[in-house]
């Protein structure tokens, strides 16, 4: 086996680990594959026998590649950073098979998603390499040019916040669905005051219809009086996992149209997270929805 088919086969066992790091990092699966492709590329410019942690190595070049995606995305944004909801990963409800397993292992929170992009670059490289991934912040501090201990304060500020803003979801999937259903439901039925009640009142709604359509609305009345609105009795919607958390397709036609994903706390809808930005949606792995 020749040097470079040694390292291809290296790099494809750490392939699935570093995208998750650039999904985390931002927010979008289609950059996290191009950050991985610069990761091989720069790999295979490299001396490898100088490298003495490949999946370290691998890791931190990766972090360099999405810190610089994030940085050029701030001095040029195409919409406001509030009403962008990143890539989902859309699951099926009885993901029993190992793929789907190993799909469902490297999703996070979309609301977690969201508050990261209000985060600077450093501070998101630092919170999501160590909190995440478990990266010291000696080995961080480099990627980003700071002292260890300005790294270590950037992660903190990060992390209280993502703790602030983005509580942590309930823990029963189940009790998780049946308040989605129980939304759904409400909102086929035009029944407006279980649409509120199933609501936080502080609830944040965000519909990505693109960067010119984009909205956000808060507060329960106001996102129940818009699930009114756009809800139809007879639409085709199915029920899925969204990012590992209950969601939904709205599919009429088994087109879909729309990707519904939803943040359950202490029994109410804290975020809605709807992505209807159609050429988003042709780039997302939908097959779940197919019969």
């Amino acid at each position: 086996m020749n040097q470079t088919n040694f390292l291809a086969e290296q790099f494809e066992e750490h392939r699935r680990h570093l995208r998750s790091v650039g999904y985390r990092m931002l927010g979008s699966l289609s950059e996290a594959d191009d950050a991985v492709q610069e990761t091989w590329l720069r790999l295979n410019r490299s001396d490898a026998t100088e490298i003495e942690n490949l999946g370290g190595w691998l890791t931190t070049v990766t972090a360099r590649v999405c810190l610089n995606k994030l940085r050029s995305r701030r001095t040029r944004p195409e919409e406001p950073f509030d009403a962008h909801v990143p890539d989902p990963i859309v699951s099926p409800e009885s993901a029993a098979d190992p793929e789907q397993q190993a799909v469902l292992a490297d999703s996070v929170g979309l609301a977690l998603l969201v508050v990261l992009d209000t985060l600077a670059p450093a501070e998101r490289l630092a919170f999501v390499l160590h909190d995440m991934f478990a990266v010291p912040f000696e080995d961080i501090a480099t990627v980003i040019d700071r002292t260890p201990a300005a790294t270590r304060q950037l992660a903190s500020r990060a992390r209280r916040r993502v703790q602030g803003v983005a509580p942590a979801p309930d823990a029963d999937l189940a009790r998780q669905r049946e308040v989605v259903d129980a939304f759904l439901a409400a909102a086929r039925g035009g029944d407006f005051d279980a649409l509120v009640a199933v609501l936080d009142p502080d609830v944040v709604l965000r519909a990505d219809d693109g960067p010119d359509t984009s909205v956000l609305v808060r507060g329960a009345e106001t996102v129940a009086g818009r699930a009114m609105t756009f809800a139809r009795p007879e639409a085709v919607v199915r029920r899925v996992l969204v990012n590992g958390a209950p969601g939904l397709v709205a599919a009429p036609g088994g087109l879909p149209v729309a990707v519904m994903a939803f943040s359950v706390v202490d029994g109410r809808i804290v975020a809605i997270n709807v992505l209807t930005d159609g050429d988003r949606l042709e780039n997302l792995d939908l097959s779940v929805i197919e019969d």
